[in-house]
């Protein structure tokens, strides 16, 4: 099997079904899109979020980076939480660029726009598959089932990409040691992915492992936060990412802090849809 470089090949072995479902999807957006804007009145956070830029994908991903620059200005993690746990008024509109699963390709295509455009990212590291050898026959076997629905052979980062990129405005947070599903395991196994993948982490890096994303991240599907959120706090993590679209507002919970998940490769109309009222 080929490693997976763009875009397209990724999605290559999409079914009709799928590929007509996008369509449709795609075309009622742009629909709704015309009758949005990107508010530049509100105070607000919100948290792009992303798993890839592949090759084909890097002029996108500029070129969205580049029009939401017009609407707010871009902070880090930390910076997001703070201004969301302040007891002052979110002082204007921001941004805040995370990366889920680790692939190698923020190392090879995002992180060189990012680092022209100044703009900070964290990226929440599955670290069992961290340093994987995608020449190496088990390697490769178990970086295929990281999509056990339709198998690919995307590279991970290693821990030495992982300290370069540290000299990039980049950093990194958990998102469990096996990409596991949380809704699916114990309470004690729940607490093993979250402690030992920080642990990991902060040994191999250098640095505090204060930010959790959850895999999948569907709040009372994929977990649960009558139990994740003790978990989280008692391990010392800051905050707890889902994939629940929405903003952030001042005084929101950051144990279920909301994100939008975005293509690289998409439309203008599509930001205007997600993040506009």
């Amino acid at each position: 099997m080929d490693v997976v470089t763009t875009f397209k090949a990724f999605q290559s072995h999409q079914g009709l079904k799928q590929k007509l479902r996008s369509v449709v999807r795609n075309s009622a957006i742009r629909i709704l899109s015309s009758k949005k804007s990107i508010s530049k009145t509100n105070n607000w956070v919100q948290f792009p979020y992303y798993h890839h830029v592949f090759s084909d994908e890097k002029k996108g991903f500029e070129k969205q980076l580049n029009y939401l620059k017009n609407f707010g200005d871009f902070i880090s993690m930390d910076q997001a939480c703070e201004l969301i746990q302040s007891d002052d008024p979110i002082p204007g509109r921001f941004f805040c660029i995370s990366f889920d699963d680790g692939f190698l390709n923020t190392s090879l295509n995002m992180m060189e726009i990012t680092d022209k455009l100044s703009i900070p990212v964290i990226i929440y590291l599955a670290t069992d598959y961290i340093g994987l050898d995608s020449q190496d026959t088990g390697d490769i076997k178990k970086i295929k089932q990281f999509h056990p629905e339709d198998p690919k052979l995307i590279p991970f980062l290693d821990w030495s990409d992982c300290l370069e990129m540290l000299k990039h405005n980049v950093t990194f947070g958990s998102h469990t040691l096996s990409h596991a599903k949380l809704s699916k395991i114990n309470t004690s196994e729940i607490e093993i992915e979250l402690k030992k993948s920080k642990e990991i982490i902060e040994k191999e890096l250098g640095i505090s492992c204060n930010h959790f994303a959850c895999p999948w991240g569907r709040t009372g599907i994929d977990f649960d936060p009558s139990i994740t959120t003790e978990i989280a706090k008692n391990l010392g993590y800051q905050s707890f990412a889902t994939t629940d679209r929405g903003r952030m507002k001042k005084g929101d919970d950051l144990f279920q802090l909301k994100r939008q998940h975005l293509l690289a490769n998409w439309g203008i109309y599509q930001l205007k849809y997600f993040f506009g009222i």
